[in-house]
């Protein structure tokens, strides 16, 4: 078990994360300029693509971890520039579907191909890689039950 004492700033994995997730969506942002999408776009995108089926609002929310407030504006957004629209579900009324428009379905191949020339710089291997979003995922998994666990005792 690791025994952690906060000390030198260099030391610390949440400033290494930090510092890491400031310069991902830098590069993002310089990468999808081309596209006018942003980092948050694009992972709506690589959902979207991923299921290659019209989504509920609700579930792509769900997906990716982001709530209604931040989800509708980033829709109106993508929706105006052609990569996606939005239609009432004929079933429940109250429930919006959101799928890829003709555009968006033409330049899958193209975004994500732009994206791995521009990464292979950082010269990982693919079980390195792996490694890497498997690690991040299990701290983001302990994490999250430990703020669970903090919010309860703050109650």
């Amino acid at each position: 078990m690791l025994k952690h004492k906060p000390s030198h700033l260099e030391d610390e994995l949440c400033f290494a994360v930090y510092s890491t997730q400031k310069l991902y969506n830098r590069f993002y942002s310089i990468v999808l300029k081309r596209y006018g999408l942003t980092y948050v776009q694009y992972t709506t995108m690589l959902v979207l693509w991923e299921k290659q089926r019209p989504m509920m609002v609700k579930e792509l929310g769900e997906r990716l971890k982001l709530d209604s407030g931040t989800l509708t504006p980033l829709l109106n957004r993508l929706e105006k520039q052609g990569w996606v629209v939005r239609n009432r579900n004929f079933e429940d009324g109250r429930c919006v579907m959101v799928e890829l428009t003709p555009k968006a379905l033409s330049l899958e191949h193209d975004v994500k191909h732009h994206i791995q020339d521009c990464v292979l710089p950082i010269e990982m291997t693919e079980s390195e890689y792996r490694e890497c979003v498997n690690v991040l995922y299990e701290i983001s998994d302990k994490l999250e039950f430990i703020n669970g666990h903090l919010l309860g005792k703050e109650e």
